[in-house]
């Protein structure tokens, strides 16, 4: 089966603890964007269609932008980024197990999240 891939709901900002504080305060604040609290203790805003997630990483020393993308079948998809040389980089984040995805990084290294997404 090929391997469809098409653009998720979620884009995250990963920011150095120091900067969490002053970061939500920009969109949630100054933007005005309406806050999801369900996850903490990462919070998102609403962004159009899209859902913007803000998370403390320790690890990190300066903010960089991870991007979700889904498929139908994530084995498939594995199979076809391999073949057209992505890298893949589980190990940035810890994935529950049994959870259909994985983490690849693009040219540029921007993180993505490559996944099915829940049912419904």
């Amino acid at each position: 089966m090929a391997a469809k891939l098409y653009g998720g709901i979620d884009i995250a900002i990963k920011v150095p603890p120091h900067q969490y504080e002053a970061t939500v305060a920009f969109y949630r604040d100054t933007i005005g964007l309406v806050p999801i609290t369900d996850k903490a203790p990462d919070i998102g805003f609403e962004l159009g269609p899209n859902k913007l997630w803000i998370a403390a990483e320790p690890r990190m020393s300066q903010a960089e932008v991870w991007l979700e993308l889904f498929t139908d079948n994530f084995d498939a998809a594995a199979e076809h980024l391999s073949k057209s040389g992505v890298t893949r980089c589980d190990q940035i984040e810890p994935l529950a197990d049994g959870f259909r995805g994985g983490w690849i990084t693009n040219s540029a290294n921007i993180i993505h999240m490559v996944r099915e997404p829940d049912a419904w």
